[in-house]
């Protein structure tokens, strides 16, 4: 994974011409779906998450 997040990270920033920024979410980790019921508690996490935003202590989002 290590590989390919370094070639895409490469190819996005010479398409975008910003050598050497980030252009992966920090923090953020793979995960390999290996069967239907992982897809589904998957599924619902992104569907649920956005619920969540407002109460979420990560989301320091200032609206102003």
């Amino acid at each position: 994974m290590a590989g390919y997040k370094s070639i895409v990270t490469k190819r996005v920033n010479k398409i975008r011409g910003t050598p050497g920024a980030p252009v992966w979410q920090r923090n953020y980790w793979e995960h390999i779906i290996r069967d239907d019921d992982d897809l589904f508690r998957i599924r619902e996490y992104i569907h649920n998450n956005p619920v969540q935003w407002e109460t979420d202590v990560e989301n320091s989002v200032d609206p102003a």
